[in-house]
């Protein structure tokens, strides 16, 4: 679907675009204090949550809709803008009925069509920037489902915000970055404001910067972040949110990046070390179309012997040599690996398509 999307911020002034406030709003006088504080470091949006879904029964769900009156004070009171979570479409009638400025959809509910289809017909003839967090598993075709529907209820102020993806067993993130879901989403949709959600991405405090910056690092437009007067006292997600004071030196700790690569000296200056990688890629691409050309041979003797194409010991001796010549010359392992799957998968593809031919009467 061709998207003409309205960026909900202008990138060379308002880069980075701060999102923050505490995970949920607990109390009016924790709200306000928070807001007092964040107000005074001229951020652009205040966020709380007053609808909190749980993973697991019993656990704080939220104060529910007299969190948006608080919200109102903090507007009335600080001039920030104010943005909540909604789930389902009678969160989207409250929230509209209360005035606030900017909805945003949870990993929960993103990942259910349904859900995301109910507030989008809830959203019809309305107009208000709408951010949409990504699914809570790895699906960039989810992702971009959700995006469709809310632009097709008439709504064109739309961002994303990049929380991560449930990975069990990763011991460094609560939800594995994979930065190249919202790098891949970024080239589909250049217009996009992309923020992102270092709260939930770290689900600790202390790696909280570090993602930030990777982030501001890859042309992301800006952060969400949860703080809070006192973390530790947190109803939910306490790990994970900092106080205001803390919150104001991580941000001061951020380098932000040039947003978009058009000045002309500048491009000048870069443009023979570009070409030099252009005549690489080239190469590259010879390489491996020599390398398919191998593989389909290699396809006719199996065929021709009876052979079956996966040959495991093989594999591994060639991702070996692979991940020893990585380790030597600075190469990621876990770039080596996915870089050799793609090409093992591949090569199986084209001695596959060898067999189909044998066939053919």
């Amino acid at each position: 679907m061709d998207l003409k999307i309205t960026p909900l911020i202008d990138r060379e002034k308002e880069r980075p675009f701060l999102i923050a406030g505490p995970c949920s709003a607990e109390t009016e006088e924790q709200v306000m204090e928070t807001a007092y504080q964040l107000a005074a470091q001229n951020i652009h949006l205040y966020r709380a949550g007053i609808w909190k879904p749980r993973t697991r029964p019993n656990s704080f769900e939220g104060v529910g809709k007299v969190g948006l009156k608080w919200l109102q004070r903090v507007k009335k009171e600080t001039g920030l803008k104010v943005t909540t979570e909604v789930a389902n479409k009678e969160h989207v009638f409250e929230a509209l009925k209360h005035n606030i400025d900017v909805l945003w959809l949870g990993a929960r509910t993103t990942v259910n069509p349904f859900s995301v289809q109910e507030i989008a017909d809830a959203l019809e003839g309305v107009d208000i920037p709408i951010l949409i967090k990504n699914p809570i598993n790895a699906d960039l075709g989810l992702w971009i489902g959700a995006i469709e529907r809310i632009y097709k209820a008439g709504i064109k102020q739309i961002g994303v915000i990049h929380r991560g993806f449930s990975s069990p067993g990763n011991k460094m993130y609560r939800n594995a970055p994979m930065w190249q879901i919202p790098i891949d989403l970024m080239a589909k949709y250049p217009d996009l404001n992309i923020i992102c959600d270092n709260s939930h991405i770290c689900g600790r405090r202390d790696t909280l910067q570090a993602v930030a910056q990777r982030a501001l690092d890859l042309n992301f437009d800006g952060l969400m972040t949860e703080v809070h007067p006192v973390p530790d006292e947190a109803w939910s997600d306490a790990k994970q949110q900092v106080t205001p004071t803390r919150y104001k030196e991580l941000v001061g700790e951020l380098k932000v990046r040039i947003a978009n690569f058009d000045n002309p000296a500048m491009l000048t200056d870069i443009k023979d070390l570009r070409h030099e990688i252009d005549m690489l890629d080239n190469d590259l691409m010879q390489i491996l179309h020599k390398r398919m050309e191998l593989t389909e041979a290699i396809g006719r003797f199996k065929q021709a012997n009876n052979i079956a194409i996966l040959q495991p010991v093989r594999w591994g001796q060639i991702l070996s040599k692979a991940l020893e010549f990585g380790e030597k010359n600075g190469l990621n392992e876990e770039f080596i690996v996915a870089l050799f799957n793609a090409i093992h998968y591949e090569s199986i593809r084209h001695q596959e398509e060898v067999l189909k031919e044998k066939k053919k009467p």
